[in-house]
């Protein structure tokens, strides 16, 4: 894993943006264009692992905050991590937010990607029950009825789940659904548990209501974590400008959601105004939006600074990709496929990261 020298990381930051807005402006200038405006302007793709939501509202902050200086980000929806991670490969986009087991495995199978920054340290992988399922901890999973979608990026991890929370998986009757059927299925009674990312079903049935429990594949020693930002491996040699650029202005934003989460949710919405058409869509997007602060607290980004990937738990992670998703794929070579390159130079102080506690005590409330 590479990392940047201990130059002062705001003047370091600075200086990649500048240099950005200068060959921006020297490419135009070749060009012929004198129009100053034309020349602050440079076309980046950037796809969303799935629709707007809230682990993915960062993307949204950092466009409208502008820090991403002199780049018109166009921001795509995404139809799954896997999916993302193979358009980012493909050289469909230029970067792109994906579940880093998703990147892990496309890298795995022979898809030229590198991470440049680790957003969420937990993708909140889970089983979900209620309250009344009779389901307390996994070995109660035994003997029930369980709904799971093959294709959910947590699907292939519950064999690991299983091993790692002490149950036997033989002994749950799996019935592989759709994912609307699957959140029904749980609601009508009609099976115990499902599996999930927790900040994409949770919200809504909190919102109608029920009383979901979480049981977290990260308890049991899975680091499987959430969303991080991956580019091209070319990309990253030939542009580590931009790519710096893009990296940072994504942990500037973190940090902007990390501390001012209303006006996030603000910005969230004028970006996307179909999203808050729905009934209780602000609740939701914000249940959802700390799952993903809450999973930002973690000691790699207080020590390290948001961004920051931390190798130990990147090579388990690699481990569980190989042999889960990826069992006939070649081991990606960590040095190649994570860089911190861009991450230390967006840190909260301590007293901003205690602060932060009572403000996604929501979140924690689930989780206990």
């Amino acid at each position: 894993m590479t990392k940047s020298g201990n130059i002062n990381a705001r003047s370091m930051r600075l200086t990649r943006r500048d240099v950005l807005r200068t060959a921006a402006m020297g490419a135009v200038a070749a060009g012929g264009f004198a129009s100053p405006a034309i020349a602050q302007q440079r076309n980046v793709t950037f796809t969303l692992p799935w629709v707007p939501e809230g682990p993915n509202l960062i993307s949204f902050v950092a466009k409208a905050n502008g820090y991403w200086p002199n780049l018109n980000v166009d921001i795509a929806k995404g139809t799954g991590s896997v999916g993302a991670a193979q358009a980012i490969g493909n050289g469909q986009f230029q970067f792109g937010l994906t579940a880093a087991t998703a990147g892990l495995q496309q890298a795995a199978l022979g898809l030229p990607l590198v991470q440049i920054s680790c957003c969420s340290y937990d993708a909140f992988m889970a089983v979900v029950t209620m309250n009344d399922s009779g389901v307390s901890s996994p070995k109660d999973l035994e003997g029930k009825k369980f709904a799971a979608t093959t294709k959910s990026g947590e699907f292939p991890f519950l064999p690991a789940f299983a091993t790692n929370a002490g149950f036997d998986l033989s002994k749950v009757e799996i019935l592989q659904v759709d994912p609307n059927v699957r959140q029904r299925l749980l609601i009508e009674k009609q099976v115990s548990a499902l599996s999930c990312f927790a900040p994409s079903v949770v919200p809504g049935y909190i919102a109608n209501g029920y009383s979901p429990k979480i049981i977290l594949f990260s308890k049991f020693n899975l680091p499987l974590f959430g969303n991080t930002l991956f580019t091209q491996q070319a990309l990253l040699e030939k542009e580590p400008e931009l790519c710096g650029v893009i990296a940072e202005g994504l942990n500037e934003a973190t940090k902007f959601v990390l501390l001012k989460p209303e006006e996030s949710l603000d910005i969230f919405f004028k970006a996307n105004p179909e999203m808050e058409l729905a009934k209780g869509a602000r609740e939701q997007t914000k249940l959802a939006l700390d799952f993903f602060r809450y999973s930002v607290v973690h000691d790699a980004s207080k020590r390290n600074g948001i961004g920051y990937a931390p190798p130990g738990e990147y090579k388990t992670m690699i481990d569980l990709v190989m042999k889960y998703v990826a069992p006939d794929g070649k081991r990606p070579d960590i040095e190649k496929v994570v860089s911190n390159k861009f991450a230390g130079g967006v840190k909260l102080t301590d007293a901003e990261w205690s602060g932060l506690q009572p403000s996604f005590s929501d979140v924690a409330a689930l989780l206990t």
